[in-house]
């Protein structure tokens, strides 16, 4: 039967193509029609978590319904759909909001106000709901998984219908899961006009200059990396080029995969964000949607024949050469720790730091930092680092320090490197580099610039789980100005959360990544720095994703631990700062986290700045809750800085037998 609906809605679409009109949206002067299928979208929702329709891969049907803050119709479809949810766990539910006047706070607003369990995602460029030819509040989408065919378009129930017709949503849905189709396909509904201005702007889109708008949105946002020799997988050098890749550059912007930038737009201000405005974003999907014509005017993309540097901010001062290291076809690598000699004989201060992979596609990460005793090796002499100059993992680009703020690089002792690679099925040899840009000499910053890290051992995911989270957390004993953050998990991440929590138990977010993407990660600097007050926290939540919605997933039915390859998982993030009243002239002294601290920033999940015995999960429990009341002298229930140093050989222990253990077998893995 499910057979039968493909065919079906196959035929649908045909005779639309047929008849001369767009599934993708609708054509100039014609009326506003329902697609035969859906387009895949990524949208944020209101808990600041993103969505798409291609995840829900385990569901029998997806259903889509148009929401609008405070409308009486909305509402009441919104509580039918409620019900609904409750009575059909194999289906997906969402709501929609293309309200331009609704804001992502008020839709949050709305939705604690009216108790809604069903995400409501903000459709705020008005894509969505576009394409999938919304017109009132309150009309749903019955949508077929994996193919995204609409099978049914209508209210949700008859007290939104404006004649009496056989088959709502709720019947429309019974026939899905049955194996039939609806009875009826399109039902119309009353309720408030949605404004789309766009549609009313249709019969400009075909008038969108690729010369004069589309090309120069290119050259500013895309072409860095979309450039002969860049890590685009084509070069944006013409306009055939681009024409050809219309389809996927629409696609690309509706489900915010290009460019890859992920901070939510709604949260803070960052330097160099390479994202599409909303305009420039509108101004790319209608050109397309309108044909992507080429238009009148010289070719912009083939009169600056863009090519890509190996140093985009020119030649470094000094190049350090990481020993190279021969890459596997396959199997497990572990880290690599090399240890380079630094060649200065003075002291320099570094202005800028950017690596250059040897093997893109064998590089995943690397970090660097400067050991004046660079003896011994592997991941403890990464524990002596005393300055650290930037992080490169796929898709990074250069680290670029404030005016006036430098970093350190003593003269003598050595550069130590952590380099995760992995293998893609070919051997090769990477000879990757460090490129430090220097202060002229003899002169030095005002202010020094200090490296943080924030780390969970203790991670564990459940199989099967969508959306986990796993919070750890530093405290500043000093009031602090925060720069720069790079957060980092492995396929299983989903999203991430940086807040800072003062004193007083304010939170403010500072960074949300509704979607993480394990093939783009980036040092994200704010285009003015945080305060930290004294006693503040910053706070950094992870979501994973061990589900089969994950389509990076390599097993969804093993638990998944801290552990360094990547079909493991990592809670970490390194992030730069600076004490206010510091300078370099009048440094303050060294004062390394203390280890207790920090298993207590790991495991304190209600951030009291003390252990309970309920934050003991995973393989932490068994082992230190049964002696919990032994450590626990005072009797407070929670274990403090010098109850948790008494534990530490316990749960140092767990660390251990953690770092020894996979999950997955080398040759199961992906």
């Amino acid at each position: 039967m499910r057979r039968r609906i493909f065919a079906a809605s196959v035929l649908g679409i045909l005779l639309t193509a047929a008849s001369g009109s767009c599934a993708t949206g609708p054509q100039v002067g014609e009326r506003v029609e329902t697609p035969a299928r859906a387009d895949n979208f990524r949208l944020i929702d209101n808990t600041g978590i993103a969505q798409d329709l291609l995840r829900l891969v385990d569901v029998k049907a997806i259903v889509v319904m148009a929401q609008l803050n405070a409308d009486p119709t909305s509402r009441a479809a919104a509580r039918s759909l409620e019900a609904l949810r409750n009575e059909n766990p194999d289906v997906a539910f969402l709501m929609i909001n293309s309200s331009l006047g609704d804001t992502r706070e008020q839709i949050a607003a709305e939705a604690r106000a009216q108790g809604y369990t069903i995400p409501i995602l903000d459709d705020d460029l008005q894509f969505a709901g576009e394409q999938l030819g919304f017109k009132v509040a309150g009309e749903a989408r019955l949508i077929e998984p994996g193919t995204l065919l609409v099978l049914y378009a209508g209210p949700v129930t008859a007290a939104g219908a404006s004649l009496p017709a056989e088959g709502y949503l709720a019947e429309a849905l019974a026939a899905v899961k049955a194996g039939s189709l609806p009875a009826s396909k399109t039902v119309r509904t009353k309720g408030s006009i949605l404004d789309f201005p766009e549609r009313a702007r249709g019969n400009e889109h075909p008038a969108i200059s690729y010369a004069a708008d589309v090309a120069p949105v290119l050259e500013r946002k895309c072409v860095t990396c979309h450039q002969a020799g860049g890590i685009g997988p084509f070069a944006m050098d013409s306009y055939e080029a681009v024409r050809g890749f219309a389809p996927m550059i629409r696609e690309a912007i509706r489900t915010d995969t290009m460019p890859p930038w992920h901070p939510d737009p709604k949260v803070g201000v960052f330097h160099a964000n390479p994202d599409l405005t909303s305009d420039e974003a509108r101004t790319l999907v209608h050109w397309v949607e309108a044909g992507a014509r080429r238009g009148s005017g010289d070719d912009p993309l083939v009169k600056a024949a863009h090519v890509a540097a190996d140093w985009p901010l020119g030649r470094p001062d000094l190049i350090i050469d990481i020993p190279e290291f021969k890459l596997p076809a396959s199997g497990a690598v572990d880290y690599q720790y090399p240890i380079v000699a630094n060649p200065l004989s003075e002291q320099r201060w570094v202005r800028a730091a950017s690596y250059l992979p040897g093997e893109r596609r064998g590089v995943h990460h690397i970090l660097g930092g400067y050991l004046s005793m660079p003896k011994g090796g592997g991941q403890e002499a990464m524990q002596r680092w005393e300055a650290s100059y930037g992080d490169f993992a796929v898709g990074g680009d250069a680290f670029v320090l404030p005016p006036d703020i430098g970093i350190e690089l003593p003269p003598g002792g050595g550069l130590n490197f952590q380099m995760h690679y992995t293998p893609f099925g070919k051997e090769a040899t990477d000879r990757s580099r460090l490129g430090l840009y220097f202060y002229p000499d003899n002169q030095k910053p005002k202010f020094a610039m200090r490296h943080g890290r924030i780390i969970d051992a203790f991670i564990e995911i459940p199989p099967g789980e969508e959306l986990h989270a796993e919070t750890a957390y530093t405290k500043f004993d000093k009031d602090a100005l925060l720069y720069a953050f790079f957060l980092h998990t492995h396929y299983r991440g989903r999203a991430a959360r940086v807040e800072l929590v003062t004193n007083g138990g304010a939170r403010t977010t500072l960074i949300n990544l509704p979607r993480y993407d394990f093939n783009w990660q980036r040092t994200y600097t704010f285009a003015e720095p945080v305060v930290a007050p004294a006693g503040s926290k910053v706070v950094v939540t992870y979501w994973y994703d061990n589900s089969v919605r994950n389509r990076a997933n390599p097993d969804p039915k093993v638990t998944v631990r801290n552990g360094e390859q990547s079909w493991e998982e990592m809670h970490y993030t390194s992030f730069y700062y600076r004490w206010t009243g510091e300078t370099t002239d009048k440094p303050f002294p060294q004062t390394p986290l203390q280890p207790a601290a920090s298993l207590i920033a790991m495991l304190d999940g209600n951030l009291n700045d003390t252990v309970e015995n309920d934050e003991l999960g995973g393989m932490l429990g068994p082992v230190l809750g049964p002696r919990f009341a032994e450590f626990d002298k005072d009797g407070s229930s929670g274990l403090d800085e010098r109850e948790i140093f008494a534990a530490a050989p316990l749960l140092m222990g767990v660390m251990r037998q953690l770092a020894q253990r996979s999950p997955i077998a080398p040759q199961a893995r992906q």
